[in-house]
């Protein structure tokens, strides 16, 4: 024979019973309890439900904590992308531009590099003084959208595993990297900024582009707006 709850403990328990049935360990002993007592050849329908709500219930916090994991990171993500954002509005020539783009831009973003590629008319080889500004032959930001493969559509956001066609871009070995088109005008050749990351799952294909959409566009009419200069 067990001890008998003492009185005090009994008489909270008979005054406030949810202070059992909100605590699951007493709850599972409590029904295993009764089950031993049923014997072997008698099922407690009421506890087998139990116990199916009680998993029902742990996918339930689960899912829901999955949920608000993922909107404090879209909230992180959205102050991120506004903070560089602000970066870009703030240099007062394209030289300083450029400049914020290394110093300011980059480590807002947490990339290991990021490049401004520009296409040349002329067929001259990859140029660049190991700046954030690279210039490139006419028809190469094609080229390294595509790497090696069928090539999406110029505005697409391209989050992939790092490509040999950027090596020499990146000047850097980096893990992922994302592409993100830039449409200077009817009149202008493309233009196309690289980011690199030494984390291979920085950038991958299933991840939503939606935040690198807009802080490409953005960037986009600031750099239209220092060409027309």
């Amino acid at each position: 024979m067990t001890d008998p709850l003492d009185d005090a403990t009994r008489a909270r328990l008979l005054a406030d019973p949810a202070l059992i049935l909100s605590d699951r360990d007493l709850m599972r002993a409590l029904v295993a309890a009764r089950e031993a007592e049923l014997g072997e050849n008698v099922i407690d329908i009421r506890g087998r439900a139990m116990e199916a709500l009680e998993h029902r219930l742990d996918r339930l916090e689960s899912a829901h904590e999955s949920v608000i994991s993922a909107a404090y990171e879209n909230q992180a993500g959205t102050q991120t992308i506004h903070r560089a954002v602000l970066s870009l509005l703030e240099p007062v020539d394209f030289a300083s531009f450029l400049e914020a783009l290394e110093t300011d831009v980059a480590p807002v973003l947490r990339v290991e590099t990021l490049r401004l590629v520009m296409e040349s008319a002329e067929s001259a080889p990859v140029a660049g003084d190991g700046g954030p500004l690279v210039v490139v032959p006419a028809g190469s930001v094609g080229r390294i959208i595509a790497a090696g493969r069928k090539a999406p559509r110029g505005d697409d956001i391209v989050l992939r595993r790092a490509s040999a066609e950027t090596r020499g871009i990146h000047g850097t070995e980096v893990a992922s990297e994302a592409l993100l088109p830039l449409d200077l005008g009817p009149d202008a050749r493309p233009a196309l900024l690289v980011m690199g990351s030494l984390d291979p799952s920085r950038f991958s294909p299933a991840q939503a582009t939606d935040l690198l959409r807009f802080f490409a566009q953005v960037l986009r009419l600031v750099l239209i707006g220092w060409l027309r200069e």
